[in-house]
């Protein structure tokens, strides 16, 4: 029987959610000849916490479903020793990427990589804590149910599984790595009120997503579909095709990996919304097999976000979001031309190319990024209120941000050069040894 890892990062208050996803571990625990492991990595504050875990405690005791909490604290220990293990040049520094004092939405799924690699779980399935599931005829539509079906699967043994094959006969002995769904409800990106203030000024800042040479209809593509998953139409049956799959077509919050997370981490940038979604893009740029679903989830914005704190943050990770893009394009346009040479003979991701590839962008020039600073600038200041009290925040950090955008793709490579023997030693720690 294999071992997998349904892991559900919180910084927040999510019980709904939490009991929504421990139904999907019993699902997969009772349909499919695999453990559970139901990871909760849990930041969020005290109270929070102990309601999560009171939740965990009174779940009913399912075969296979084996719950595994883990505060910061616990957390902290786990990588301390993983980190001693590896026998580390920066061990502090990595400690930091791993477990950062700020929001890291690459930091937070890298501990469950790292974690799911310790227990020995042969893939990693990923939900978000603001999400639920559609239900038909009174059953939740589980995203696990196609994981399953295919993850880890040679992608030419993968085929009966799936509803359509969009795949090279070429790519058939490759793995299985990705199988992913997108969502429906709330924008990804709680933007929608600048949409509904002035549609003009919405285009102007989501197209600074754009790579530099885009033109201006493929800008106008871009923001038409950004940030809005598979639209509204609720799940009626069941589809899915195994193809390279496109990274605008699947959610971080409907995703489970196979073999890519132990071989590359991601960027684990503080406060920047889209650092978790790189697998998305080198998966695709060097010809992995995945499947697309429709077992789409619903994603929810929180109440937290429209307070005028969670407002302020909220907007700043969106704009280091369009920093960063400086580099991930460069990365992405890069990954692309050396497409299936960035994998080995054995259909593993070449990390060290990568690592050089996040290096390289980094001596990019930084005009890009002070223009994108411009129009964000100009724009929220036209919008008024609470955007223009942002805008006026970022002025004295601009210099910073700019500089900040560089670094985390430093500390990109750096993590990356890093994590084959953080992995490993991983596997050594008290976590792991109890585990066997």
């Amino acid at each position: 029987m294999r071992r997998i890892c349904l892991t559900l990062p919180t910084n927040r208050a999510c019980s709904v959610t939490l009991k929504a996803v421990a139904e999907e571990a019993a699902y997969a625990a009772k349909n499919f000849d695999v453990e559970v492991v139901l990871l909760v990595l849990d930041s969020s504050s005290e109270q929070h916490r102990a309601e999560h875990a009171e939740l965990l405690a009174g779940l009913p005791k399912t075969p296979g479903v084996v719950p595994l909490h883990m505060d910061e604290a616990e957390q902290r220990v786990f990588l301390q020793q993983s980190i001693e293990l590896a026998d580390l040049a920066k061990p502090d520094l990595v400690l930091d990427l791993m477990l950062p004092d700020a929001v890291s939405y690459g930091a937070c799924t890298n501990r469950a990589f790292l974690i799911a690699s310790a227990l020995g779980c042969d893939s990693v399935h990923r939900r978000d804590s603001d999400l639920h599931y559609q239900v038909k005829d009174g059953e939740q539509a589980f995203p696990i149910h196609h994981e399953l079906t295919s993850i880890g699967k040679r992608a030419g043994d993968a085929k009966p599984g799936v509803s359509a094959v969009a795949l090279d006969e070429s790519d058939e002995d490759k793995p299985v790595v990705l199988v992913g769904g997108s969502f429906i409800g709330d924008l990804s990106v709680d933007i929608s009120e600048i949409q509904e203030l002035d549609p003009a000024l919405y285009h102007d800042v989501v197209s600074l997503w754009a790579h530099s040479g885009a033109t201006e209809a493929e800008k106008r593509d871009l923001v038409e579909e950004s940030f809005k998953g598979a639209g509204t139409e609720p799940f009626t049956e069941d589809h899915s095709i195994i193809t390279i799959v496109d990274p605008m077509r699947i959610d971080m919050s409907n995703i489970a990996f196979h073999r890519v997370q132990e071989q590359v981490p991601l960027p684990p940038a503080r406060d920047t919304i889209g650092s978790d979604y790189f697998h998305f893009h080198l998966i695709h740029d060097s010809r992995l097999p995945g499947v697309l679903h429709n077992r789409h989830i619903v994603n929810f914005h929180t109440g937290e976000r429209k307070t005028d704190a969670g407002f302020a943050a909220y907007q700043l990770r969106f704009a280091k979001f369009f920093l960063s893009m400086l580099y991930f394009h460069h990365i992405y346009q890069r990954m692309a031309e050396l497409g299936q040479s960035l994998l080995d003979e054995r259909y593993d991701v070449k990390a060290s190319v990568i690592a050089d590839l996040a290096r390289e962008s980094t001596s990019l020039a930084k005009d890009e990024n002070t223009a994108r600073l411009d129009t964000i600038d100009r724009a929220y200041r036209e919008l008024g209120g609470r955007y223009a009290t942002f805008a006026e925040s970022l002025v004295p950090q601009r210099d910073r941000l700019l500089a900040d955008a560089q670094q985390d793709i430093e500390d990109f490579a750096l993590l990356i050069e890093v994590w084959a023997p953080l992995v490993r030693a991983s596997e050594s720690t008290d976590l792991a040894n109890a585990w066997r």
